[in-house]
């Protein structure tokens, strides 16, 4: 059945005729009156838009005239027509062709710049109570996205909202808990081997520690500086901060300060029993476990690893003792945790290097030039980049697992405020989460799945399948 479309208007209508309300066509308008008109041209008498649905919240506009539905007696009755929207808008070629609908006739004009509202069509004949029930019935192609109005609570289409009205999409997953104590962004999260605690750092100066079971807040470190990075090694806890690392046992309560960096600790990461910290100057600090049990702390600096020539923004530990760090000065180095020497540069990126993840023998990186790269080592010994996943926004952070049939899955966190899941190493999407500011931190633990956002929101949600042990 052939679907009615805008026709294009002479001059000289457009003068003495105003213009059809868009929003009327779409049925968002709640103006009352409003300054465009609430009727169509182009559509026959018997033809209603979703703009005639009176929705909750909105207003009735006020020359959009009741219709009566009426059965004539020498007439049968028509079935109610439903067309979808088109999942997407392509230019088309304007046509001259005459389509008959209900008996009439009209020209079939379509916009080439604008995606056209379909209607669905409902006959005066048709044996229905009530026009408005047909319509909410009829079927609605939600999109991938989020919607706005509804994360506010004023959205006023209710079920015939085309965007998602859930804070997430796919399957595998729901949300739990949605804890808010941090007053600024959720910066780092470690879930300690064999604990039940979480502990989250944030820029409001603070390291919270959560109760996994009941998600309550049990305490609160105040550290007096930014928390910039944070993460676990047996029983230690270690905050990055301005100048130092903050560094203390959940077991014995004892803590230190380790000194060294400059400026702004921005990456941690443990391995080969070395603790590493990546600052703002562009160097990457390594502390030891002490081995003079009379020292004033236990640990000690032991290296410092210079490259870079702006800040260290992200550290991975991949096989073969190698460390990979990635920079603001768009770069990624491959050292060697052995002698501590760097032994590969790579550039791949034209912005700032956010993540890095090592995945079986691939190197994963993410930046701000919307990119997600997937290095491989060949035959001489070289990373070069083997395929390239591109986004829409920028790429602020990855995270990698695998799910209950041992596929490894990626989590990319994008700029738009959303983490899509990928099926590597295809990179078909198998879902997203959506939140009100860009997810800055991730961790996963036994049933559940942490994400820290930029309002200082940390959010729960429940695994419906339990997944495996995460990528490094």
């Amino acid at each position: 059945m052939a679907v009615i479309t805008t026709t294009r208007r002479t001059e000289s209508f457009r003068r003495t005729t105003p213009p059809t309300c868009k929003y009327w066509l779409a049925g968002r308008c709640n103006r009352n009156p409003c300054r465009f008109s609430h009727s169509s041209p182009t559509l026959p008498s018997n033809a209603y838009y979703n703009g005639n649905t009176t929705y909750k919240h909105s207003k009735q506009p006020t020359n959009c005239a009741s219709k009566t539905l009426e059965k004539p007696a020498n007439r049968a009755p028509m079935a109610v027509v439903s067309v979808e929207k088109p999942t997407k808008c392509e230019p088309m070629a304007m046509s001259d062709e005459k389509i008959t609908v209900c008996g009439l006739e009209a020209v079939s004009v379509e916009e080439p710049t604008k995606c056209v509202q379909k209607a669905v069509l409902i006959d005066k004949t048709a044996d229905v109570e009530d026009v408005d029930t047909v319509i909410a019935e009829a079927p609605v192609e939600k999109s991938r996205s989020i919607c706005k109005y509804w994360m506010t609570d004023t959205c006023v289409h209710g079920d015939l909202c085309q965007n998602l009205h859930s804070w997430f999409y796919g399957d595998g997953f729901s949300t739990l808990a949605r804890l808010h104590e941090h007053k600024k962004a959720v910066t780092g999260i470690a879930l300690p081997a064999g604990s039940d605690k979480l502990y989250s750092g944030s820029t409001d100066g603070t390291v919270r520690a959560w109760d996994c079971n009941t998600g309550r807040c049990l305490g609160v470190i105040n550290l007096n500086s930014e928390v910039t990075s944070l993460v676990s090694e047996g029983s230690w806890i270690f905050a990055g901060v301005k100048n130092a690392v903050k560094a203390w046992n959940i077991q014995t309560g004892a803590d230190f300060t380790l000194d060294g960096p400059m400026g702004q600790v921005l990456s941690l990461n443990v391995g080969n029993d070395i603790l590493l910290a990546g600052a703002e100057d562009g160097v990457i600090y390594a502390w030891r476990v002490s081995s003079d049990p009379k020292a004033e702390s236990p640990f000690e600096l032991v290296a410092t690893l210079s490259g870079h020539t702006k800040p260290v923004v992200c550290l991975a530990i991949g096989c073969y003792k190698m460390l990979y760090s990635g920079s603001m000065d768009h770069s990624i180095k491959v050292w060697d945790l052995d002698t501590l020497q760097c032994t590969m540069t790579l550039n791949g990126h034209s912005d700032v290097v956010t993540s890095l993840i090592c995945w079986d023998h691939y190197l994963l990186s993410s930046s701000s030039d919307c990119t997600v790269n997937v290095w491989v080592c060949t035959e001489e010994g070289i990373l070069k980049v083997a395929y390239t996943h591109i986004e829409k926004n920028a790429v602020l952070g990855l995270y990698g697992m695998t799910d209950a049939e041992a596929k490894p899955i990626l989590f990319c966190s994008c700029k738009d405020n959303s983490v899509r899941m990928y099926e590597l190493p295809t990179f078909l999407e198998r879902g997203r989460l959506f939140t009100r500011q860009e997810i800055r931190s991730f961790e996963i633990g036994p049933g559940l799945f942490f994400t820290g956002d930029g309002t200082g929101l940390l959010n729960v949600w429940k695994w419906l399948e339990e997944p495996k042990v995460p990528c490094s």
